[in-house]
């Protein structure tokens, strides 16, 4: 994120290789007074010499001129924060056209583009129109294309892949998002049943916290992926009651047993909002008002206490989550995150309950929150 910084980068390289201005010059065929003028920051080298100089310092062209194209990960997280606060206070224009100029930027740190992917995807339906939104969406596709076509790294590639399956579902391709990922996700495929080989490694190499820490997280994701994949199962059975009851009834004692709604929020109250649109299409009113009190309690909690965090049975998960690419900040500013939940309680399946006293204190309750 530094500026160049080729004038000191001159000097310093100069120094350390013991010569002075006036052998660089000689070797360069330029003038003393012109490599004076580079380490005072007056000029800078023609483009046609920075080769030259690199080589003869045997440095890259990059470091000669201070160029950082990758950034660091707490710069990321920095970054993606401060991009979250423009898309709540700015225009979507004004914030996007902000984040674009940064992928320019740093094109080629792929992690950085990555969060850029999960930046655009958070906030792309706050551009004004279906055209626009579009537009960002093909956008947010190219971006994905250009790290997967680029980037070496496994992990960053699988992650962009899970994204443009995303984007390919927004944009109503399944098949896409099927091709896309169905080899990566399959259950069926051994890498995804092989957290217990690590487990076993890190034991027999006798690093007994690594195993820990690693056992903990994995056991976490799991319990997130369930209710994830629950909420999901639930929408899918609308209409099979026993299907969805009988979810619900398992659901819930999970969610219980391991203080789920303390440790991750944020996937729970998707599964109380599912919960309460089952209910609602049921006919059971104080159910649904019920669970949609149970889902504005857990988004309020959300925004005071954090997203995500461990507690005495994960001791060892808030350093991972720590580590994560964005550590534990929410992927949308707490603004944003407020107003779609209030904006949820405009679905069409509770409108029967719009004129219960208890639906009304709990839009008022998302509403001081905004």
């Amino acid at each position: 994120m530094s500026s160049l910084r080729i004038a000191e980068n001159i000097m310093h390289l100069r120094k350390q290789k013991g010569i002075t201005q006036d052998e660089l010059a000689s070797f360069l065929g330029v003038t003393k007074a012109s490599v004076s003028k580079w380490e005072n920051g007056q000029s800078m080298p023609d483009i046609i010499l920075l080769p030259e100089i690199a080589t003869y310092f045997d440095v890259t062209v990059d470091v000669l001129l201070g160029y950082e194209p990758q950034l660091s990960k707490e710069q990321i997280q920095k970054l993606y924060g401060e991009l979250g606060e423009s898309f709540a206070k700015m225009s979507f224009e004004e914030a996007f056209a902000k984040s674009e100029v940064l992928v320019k930027k740093y094109y080629s740190c792929y992690l950085f583009l990555l969060q850029i992917c999960v930046l655009w995807l958070n906030h792309y339906m706050l551009a004004e129109g279906k055209e626009r939104q579009e537009e960002i969406l093909g956008k947010l596709q190219e971006l994905c294309n250009h790290i997967i076509e680029n980037c070496t790294n496994t992990e960053i590639c699988s992650d962009v892949l899970v994204v443009r399956a995303s984007v390919d579902l927004l944009c109503g391709r399944p098949q896409e998002a099927i091709d896309g990922i169905s080899n990566l996700l399959n259950p069926k495929r051994a890498l995804n049943q092989s957290d217990w080989l690590l487990i076993q490694a890190y034991l027999m190499n006798g690093e007994q916290q690594e195993a820990d820490s690693y056992a903990q997280a994995s056991i976490y994701l799991h319990l997130l992926m369930l209710i994830g994949d629950s909420t999901y199962f639930l929408a899918m059975h609308m209409q099979e009651r026993e299907i969805c009851e009988e979810t619900i009834v398992r659901i819930d004692a999970v969610i219980k047993t391991y203080h789920l709604q303390e440790l991750n929020p944020n996937v729970v109250a998707g599964y109380y909002y599912q919960v309460a649109v089952f209910k609602a299409i049921s006919g059971e009113s104080e159910e649904a008002v019920k669970r949609l009190r149970s889902y504005a309690e857990t988004v309020c909690s959300m925004m005071k206490k954090g997203m995500l965090h461990g507690d005495s049975y994960f001791f060892r998960l808030d350093k991972w989550l720590e580590e994560l690419d964005l550590g534990t900040q929410m992927p949308r500013s707490k603004k944003l995150v407020m107003q779609s939940a209030r904006e949820n309680l405009n679905n069409p399946v509770f409108a029967g309950l719009r004129e219960k006293k208890e639906f009304q204190r709990i839009d008022r309750m998302l509403e001081e929150e905004v």
